[in-house]
This record gives C-alpha cells, sequence and structure tokens, in this order.
C-alpha cells in the first residue's frame, strides 16, 4: 500500500533507523565489529531523532490509531517493544552491549520498524479518514519540526564497506 503522505515524516526517520540496522547486521555478519563504536553512533541516533520519535508516537500516533479497536492491541505490543528498545538505547549509552545484544538490539529495532510500517500504518491508513489523517499529519508535523532530518553521519568503524571477494 502507499503510504499516506501524513505518515511519511515518521517513515523518513523510520528509513534512518533501519539503515543503521542493516549496516549493523553487515558488520556483524563480515565480523567486523567495534563494539564502542557501535554503542556510540545507536546513543547519538537515540538521542537525536529516535527518542523524539518514540515520543511523538506515543503521544500523538498511538493514541489516534488506539480509537480504532482493530489497532488496539497493536499499540499495546508497540509500546511494549518501545519500552524494550529503549532498555537497549541506555544499555548502548552505558556501554554494556555485548556482541549477542548488539546483534539482537539490530534485530529487534528492525523488526519493531517494520511492523510499524506494515501493520499500524497500513492499518491506519484503511480506517482513518482523509480528514483524521491530514489532522494528525499536521500535529507530526509540528512536532517534528525541529529533528534532524538528515541520516547521522557514521564513523570510520561503523560505516558501510563495499563488500569484498576474495581472488584466490
Amino acid at each position: 500500500m502507499l503510504r499516506d503522505n501524513n505518515l511519511i515524516p515518521l517513515s523518513r526517520q523510520h528509513q534512518h533507523a533501519l539503515a543503521l540496522c542493516v549496516r549493523l547486521d553487515r558488520a556483524i555478519r563480515a565480523g567486523d565489529v567495534d563494539l564502542e563504536a557501535w554503542q556510540v553512533e545507536i546513543q547519538q541516533q537515540f538521542e537525536s531523532e529516535i527518542e523524539v520519535h518514540f515520543a511523538v508516537e506515543e503521544k500523538l500516533l498511538f493514541p489516534a490509531a488506539a480509537q480504532f479497536p482493530d489497532l488496539q492491541a497493536l499499540i499495546q505490543e508497540l509500546l511494549t517493544e518501545h519500552s524494550v528498545l529503549r532498555d537497549y538505547f541506555a544499555r548502548a549509552a552505558a556501554r554494556e552491549l555485548d556482541l549477542q545484544r548488539l546483534a539482537h538490539f539490530g534485530q529487534k529495532l528492525a523488526e519493531h520498524i517494520r511492523k510499524e510500517e506494515r501493520q499500524l500504518f497500513e492499518g491506519m491508513q484503511k480506517v482513518m479518514s482523509s480528514s483524521e489523517l491530514a489532522t494528525l499529519g499536521e500535529a507530526l508535523n509540528r512536532a517534528l519540526k525541529d529533528v534532524s532530518q538528515t541520516c547521522a553521519l557514521t564513523s570510520e568503524a561503523t560505516r558501510l564497506r563495499p563488500r569484498t571477494t576474495n581472488h584466490s
């Protein structure tokens, strides 16, 4: 389903977070993980965008969706996931994530984002009227206006590297 324009600001932020997850997954698969550098980047991404993103979802998006009975259980799942993810972000800020937890974090964040995009956003687009979505979109734009709309710069240790092939 084509994304409603009123939800695109949140989808854009989802893309930034998914890019982090993809880079993290590739680094882990390549066996090239600087735990300190990744935790610094995760903390920075949380502080610059995700923290406000979660707050806006919880204050505006989730209550709007929870008005529809078909979406209420999903909203409860997403709120629980926010809590779990906040714990991972706090552990990254405290530099407490080992490789296994770092991998689990990336997996959980990617799954959460996909759930919001594929289930919540599509569900909202099916049950909400155009005017309800427009009102929500205006509120989202106001709430997100001061949040950075650019991807955070990666460090040398966390940037995506081209895949190399072994020529024997």
